[in-house]
Formats: C-alpha cells, sequence, structure tokens
C-alpha cells in the first residue's frame, strides 16, 4: 500500500533517494577500470537499481520519475568540469542544463506527493499482475535509463575529447534550445487547460493541430544535441543512437499509451483524424 505522506516531506525523502543513486553511481563508477562510456554505462545502471529499491519500499514506480531529467544534468556537469572546459563542450552542457532544470521544475509543479502514482504504471500493473516486477523494473526503470545515458552520451563524448568549435555545432545548440522553448510551452499550455477543461480536447496553442507537441520537443532536443555532436567528431556518427532510440520509445510506447488513454472520451476518431502526432501545422479537416 502507497504511503500517504504529505507534498513537502515526498519532495524531501526523494531528495534523499536520489542523493543515495548518485552516491552509489559515483561509487561504482570510481572502482571501474574500464572505458568511461562503459564505466558511466554500469554506474548509471547502479543508480537506477537504487531507485528502483525505493520504488518498491514506497510501492511507487513514480519514484523514478524525475530520474529521466536529473540523469543527464548530474553526468554532464561531472565531466564537463572535470574536462577541458571549451566553447564545444559548454554548449551542449549548456543545452541539456536549461533542458534538464525546465523538466524537472514541470515534474515538481505536477508531484502530488508519494501517494500518487503515474496513471501508465498503475495501468501496468493491473495488466501484468505477477509480471509486474519484471515489467517495473526492466520497462519502467531500466529501459528509459539506457535511453537517455545514450541520448547524453554525444554530450559527454564531446567533453571528454573536446573537439575544436565548428560553427554547426551552434546551429543545433540553437535548435536544442528551441526544442526546449517548445516542450515548455506546450506543457505551460496544458497545464493552464487542465486548470479549467471545459473541452474533451485542448485545441489551442501548439495543441491546436498536434496531439503530442510537447513529445516533439523531447525528440528534438536529443536529435539536436547528437547531431552537434557528429557534426564535431564525424566520424562517432553511431552517437545517434540514442537520438534515434528516443524517438522509437515516443513513437511506439508513449504515444500509443496516451492515445489510448484519451481514446475513452467521445469524439476521439474525429480529434485523431484532425490532428497531427507531432507537428503543430495545419491539417485538412475530415
Amino acid at each position: 500500500m502507497r504511503m500517504n505522506i504529505k507534498r513537502g516531506w515526498s519532495f524531501l525523502i526523494l531528495l534523499l533517494v536520489y542523493l543515495l543513486a548518485a552516491g552509489a553511481g559515483i561509487g561504482v563508477y570510481a572502482l571501474l577500470p574500464l572505458p568511461f562510456w562503459l564505466d558511466l554505462l554500469i554506474a548509471d545502471v547502479a543508480a537506477t537499481v537504487v531507485v528502483f529499491a525505493f520504488s518498491l519500499i514506497f510501492d511507487n514506480a513514480s519514484v523514478y520519475d524525475p530520474y529521466w531529467s536529473v540523469q543527464p544534468i548530474v553526468i554532464l556537469l561531472g565531466y564537463t568540469l572535470f574536462s577541458k572546459i571549451t566553447v564545444s563542450s559548454l554548449l551542449p552542457l549548456v543545452a541539456v542544463l536549461i533542458w534538464g532544470v525546465r523538466l524537472t521544475a514541470n515534474w515538481a509543479y505536477t508531484f502530488k506527493g508519494l501517494y500518487f502514482q503515474d496513471w501508465r504504471y498503475t495501468m501496468l500493473k493491473e495488466k501484468t499482475k505477477k509480471a509486474y516486477f519484471f515489467v517495473n523494473f526492466v520497462g519502467i526503470h531500466l529501459v528509459p535509463t539506457l535511453v537517455v545515458y545514450a541520448c547524453v552520451l554525444p554530450a559527454v563524448f564531446t567533453a571528454v575529447y573536446a573537439p575544436a568549435f565548428r560553427a554547426g555545432s551552434a546551429i543545433f545548440f540553437s535548435g536544442s534550445l528551441l526544442a526546449v522553448l517548445l516542450q515548455g510551452t506546450a506543457d505551460v499550455q496544458m497545464h493552464r487547460y487542465r486548470k479549467h477543461r471545459t473541452t474533451p480536447f485542448l485545441r489551442t496553442g501548439l495543441w491546436k493541430y498536434a496531439r503530442h507537441p510537447n513529445y516533439l520537443g523531447e525528440i528534438l532536443m536529443w536529435w539536436c544535441v547528437g547531431l552537434a555532436a557528429v557534426c564535431l567528431m564525424p566520424d562517432r556518427w553511431y552517437l545517434l543512437a540514442g537520438a534515434l532510440l528516443n524517438t522509437l520509445l515516443f513513437v511506439f510506447v508513449s504515444v500509443p499509451l496516451a492515445d489510448g488513454r484519451q481514446s475513452e472520451k467521445p469524439g476521439f476518431e474525429q480529434y485523431k483524424k484532425n490532428t497531427r502526432i507531432f507537428l503543430p501545422i495545419y491539417k485538412k479537416q475530415t
């Protein structure tokens, strides 16, 4: 049974959980003699295991929710501050910091307390029953950790190798800031809608013609980070794998889940026909 802990105490408890997770990750990283990217991967998984353990203690998989935005900040700050600082390494750090702080603030704004769990996790628990332990660890905790690890890896390589600055990377840096602005604007518009909710679906602002403009911002953010790194290090094209995995996660998991829940509302099929999935641009009405 989930603990009915007040919101303020819930924040404090989660802060302690994440400090423990960070300590575990840093400790594991310091002990490993492997290549930095592999050390980081193992340390990241170790930190995730700590968060997962507390999600079991509190019977709430949403303990993991802030990990998505906190993890890249901690990782990239560590590598940038302990490496040679250049313009090339500072630009992705700034982009990830702005992205992470904004997304974490958005999570904090919507966070109700440790008694509240994201509806998607509750649904998965009801559907998977005894297999939920495995689904919880792999699907809710481990896979997102691996995806975000892969997404932030291009910026980590940039910090470690400090390649010479190229104008192209600045273009993609600007793109990442626009992606953050897009995602932030979509989130604010959604929050305002939920306060009043006079219509079944939000059909103003970025949401007028798109069902998931916030997801588009998240997808574009990591493509820009990855492309900025490849612009600086063309031979490391494989660093785009993270952006690709992130896109696939949204297309094949996040969008179907969100649309599935929306489909319970009357008029969804017509709404779906008249809107695009990501792009907030006009679609011919049918």
